[in-house]
């Protein structure tokens, strides 16, 4: 599992969905892919099927699973988010701590 989960989806899902998430990528093949109905998965979440419709329904809409009955699977997180600027960025942060500190580079 892509550590960037929890720093980065997690605060904003519900514990069924987090719950579910976790539970999936458990059962998922190399793909991603795993067969379970929501009646089994109710029963191993000990949770009633709606809740984990529901669930699904969140991590569906962040992108983070597809849904085509009967598969589910675990998408890849996208990349993480690059700063505009690069390099340029870099050196104009460099610029203004050089500032802060009285020194130049």
């Amino acid at each position: 599992m892509d550590r960037r989960f929890l720093h980065e989806y997690a605060a904003r899902l519900s514990a069924d969905a987090m719950l579910l998430y976790f539970f999936l990528t458990a059962v998922s093949d190399k793909h991603g892919l795993s067969f379970y109905s929501d009646t089994t998965i109710a029963a191993r979440l000990r949770l009633r099927e709606q809740r984990v419709v529901s669930a699904r329904d969140e991590l569906i809409s962040d992108d983070l699973i597809a849904y085509r009955p009967p598969l589910t699977q675990v998408l890849s997180l996208t990349p993480p988010r690059v700063q505009r600027g690069g390099r340029e960025g870099l050196n104009e942060l460099f610029r203004v701590l050089s500032e802060a500190s009285g020194n130049e580079l």
